[in-house]
């Protein structure tokens, strides 16, 4: 789960990071008030969006007044941003910045550890600098078990080569952004830039978040860091249902039970129809995990077929715990539980457990939309073959 800018900003400030205040405005007017509560000179109106690249987009600007503030959010607001629509700005006070500087704590599934990123060269082109002197951003591993303590901390700003006169303020910084990673079970804290004001504070001046999805259990809290608006409706409801739902952008549904076999699904897929008309993708992720109930299935074929882009659907099940029986009446249930809402062709593949009887009984069945394949490859050639059509 990624976070916004304003709600990074309210973690670190919980943590202890110190950072700049910011109120949230979704309307030009919110703005206006809300840049004359800061009472600052000068106030940034920034895009909330989660993507990068906004500066360069112009969805960060300046203003000095709040009249300007509104302007500026009227300017922001709706804008566009790699896909992203603007719905809301942060105005934030303005800071008089000597330098700036790059960090970044993220999980390393290469090693199994967490990779601290630092640099004294920081601001909107850092991925250059990476590119073209990656000399220049210290790469520092850490050890989970210990986290990024002071004596991490320390190693990483002298490598980095920060005055020594700054060395230690850094370090507390680092330290305590360390501490939001390891509270908030985060996989990315990344503050770009962290700067030096002109009267030596520093200051977390930007904020990005990335939490770890698996640890939603322990942290009933974040259910306020959902954006629903910003999600694919057919996303939402799919999680309300408690299905394993990505939404992608082709035209074959896909349902599979365990996330390796529809992650090969969704490659033989794209294979198969990489020669077609039209170059049929799949439309959507869809793990049905291990239980193929009717239920379970009636919800996974809805979410499916309510997707406009959707013209065929492909179900990739290999019988295991869950017997292929199971799975084809669970598919005949699921179809006469929709009833008319089901209209589109149904390519099957079932192997393993029990499969004979699980094809005796889609025989038997005879629906109309759905049609047997014997192979993985054969139903996925078959269902390209319809979505082109």
């Amino acid at each position: 789960m990624d976070l916004f800018e304003y709600q990074a900003r309210d973690m670190f400030e919980a943590s202890g990071v110190p950072v700049l205040r910011g109120l949230v405005a979704t309307t030009p007017e919110e703005a206006e008030s809300a840049a004359a509560r800061l009472g600052t000179p000068v106030v940034v109106v920034k895009a909330q969006v989660k993507t990068g690249g906004r500066g360069k987009a112009g969805g960060v600007k300046l203003a000095r007044s709040p009249q300007e503030a509104a302007a500026r959010a009227a300017d922001i607001l709706g804008m566009d941003i790699k896909g992203h629509t603007v719905r809301q700005v942060m105005v934030a006070e303005g800071a008089e910045i000597a330098d700036e500087y790059y960090f970044s704590l993220l999980l390393d599934r290469t090693t199994g550890k967490y990779l601290a990123m630092c640099s004294v060269e920081g601001g909107m082109d850092i991925e250059t600098l990476a590119v073209e002197r990656p000399d220049a951003l210290v790469r520092f591993p850490i050890d989970p078990n210990a986290g990024l303590d002071a004596v991490a901390a320390a190693e990483i700003v002298a490598q980095a080569g920060f005055a020594e006169a700054d060395r230690d303020a850094v370090a507390s910084v680092l330290v305590r952004l360390g501490e939001v990673y390891r509270d908030n079970d985060a996989t990315l804290v990344e503050v770009n830039p962290l700067v030096k004001t002109a009267d030596g504070r520093i200051i977390a001046l930007d904020g990005k978040v990335t939490l770890d999805g698996n640890a939603e259990f322990r942290h009933p809290e974040w259910a306020q860091y959902r954006d629903e608006a910003s999600e694919d409706p057919l996303e939402v409801r799919a999680k309300a249902l408690d299905l394993n739902y990505v939404k992608l952008d082709g035209s074959v549904g896909i349902i599979g039970n365990g996330a390796g076999l529809v992650m090969s699904t969704l490659d033989v897929v794209a294979a198969a129809g990489a020669d077609l008309p039209g170059s049929p993708r799949p439309a959507n992720f869809l793990d049905i995990g291990g239980g193929a109930s009717a239920q379970v299935m009636a919800n996974g074929l809805e979410i499916i077929l309510s997707d406009p882009q959707v013209r065929v659907v492909f179900v990739n099940v290999f019988g295991g715990i869950t017997a292929c029986s199971e799975v084809a009446k669970g598919i005949i249930d699921a179809l006469g539980m929709l009833g008319e809402k089901a209209t589109k062709p149904i390519v099957v593949r079932l192997d393993g457990n029990a499969v004979k009887i699980g094809r005796h009984m889609l025989t038997e069945a005879a629906h109309p939309l759905v049609e047997l394949a014997d192979t993985m490859d054969a139903a996925a050639r078959r269902a390209a073959e319809l979505a082109a059509e």
